[in-house]
């Protein structure tokens, strides 16, 4: 079976620009994955972080689904903590019957945020703790209502929205094999505990109505140069991102600098490399065989993207190279 690519999408802010022109390069983004014959573009959810603008997650959604045609869109993800089950599965199940079945669910059990955010949004402290058994009211909420329901999501009830569990940890691979639910790892950000997961997740999965046996995405960084130099030095937008999440400064878009202009700490260069252990940087024959590796390895399904670079043009040009290379992988 071959593998699939596919997508996620933060609505990077570039410095000096809006959340508008954000959104405006995002959709023209989608649009080339869609005509490219990527599988999904899934947008994230971040709160009060400046430079994502990612936050009203299925508005964003809406926008991409209804300017696009058959790339399937959806959530990476709805950080359920955030939000009551019920108004989840009425938005998602509004997104269906708009645009049919193009548009997934992808649920998370971290807030997303800060302590403060978190109570900004207005939801309990302990929420985290009841991710279980909200994804399963969401899974009800989804299919056909029974006669004697009394909690229904009108529209949401019979459109069966597609739920993927995301994570990083052993606790999401242990309840999305628990669910029979497709397993998305966030490896763009944590890879430490990929293999442990994925080893979990295959071990544990039991088969559901929704799915016989596991499905996998593996999330991790991709910057592509036409030469491995080039590719090195776009990748420095990248580090800068990750460099201000870490002192807590605002996130905005940077151009790519040298190497050398980075000013960083021995520890905070550790961590950053840590952070960007599965970032595939390089030309099109090196993003080639590292992809390679890690499927003959870990049996990925799909991969999914993200592509931090500053130049819009050259993320379109990532898709186009990404397309090539993906009629290579075996």
């Amino acid at each position: 079976m071959s593998v699939e690519f596919s997508l996620l999408e933060l609505a990077s802010v570039r410095i000096n620009e809006t959340p508008c022109d954000s959104f405006s390069h995002a959709l023209s983004y989608a649009q080339a994955a869609d005509s490219l014959g990527f599988k999904r573009f899934w947008l994230a959810e971040h709160h009060n972080m400046q430079g994502i603008a990612s936050s009203a997650t299925a508005v964003l959604i809406g926008h991409i689904a209804g300017n696009t045609q058959q790339i399937r869109v959806g959530s990476g993800g709805i950080m359920l903590p955030n939000h009551s089950p019920l108004v989840v599965a009425e938005q998602f199940g509004t997104l269906a019957s708009l645009y049919g079945d193009r548009i997934d669910l992808g649920l998370g059990r971290a807030p997303g945020t800060d302590p403060v955010t978190s109570r900004a949004l207005k939801r309990d402290e302990h929420a985290a703790e009841n991710f279980a058994q909200e994804v399963q009211v969401i899974q009800q909420l989804l299919q056909p209502s029974q006669p004697q329901q009394r909690l229904r999501a009108v529209p949401g009830e019979g459109t069966e929205v597609p739920i993927w569990i995301l994570g990083s940890s052993l606790y999401s691979a242990g309840l999305a094999a628990q669910l029979g639910l497709p397993y998305s790892f966030a490896g763009h950000f944590a890879p430490a505990h990929m293999r442990a997961a994925l080893k979990r997740y295959r071990s544990e999965f039991r088969p559901s109505a929704r799915l016989e046996k596991p499905y996998f995405i593996l999330g991790l960084p991709v910057v592509w140069g036409e030469t491995e130099a080039k590719a090195h030095h776009y990748a420095t937008t990248g580090v800068q991102r990750i460099l201000a999440l870490f002192r807590g400064e605002p996130m905005w878009m940077r151009p790519p600098i040298e190497p050398s202009q980075l000013n960083w700490s021995a520890s905070e260069k550790y961590n950053v490399e840590a952070f960007l252990d599965l970032a595939q940087v390089g030309d099109e024959l090196q993003i080639l065989d590292g992809l390679q590796q890690l499927r003959e390895e870990l049996a990925v399904d799909e991969f999914m993207f993200t592509i931090d670079v500053y130049d819009k043009d050259l993320r379109i040009k990532t898709l186009s190279t990404l397309a090539q290379i993906k009629t290579h992988l075996r």
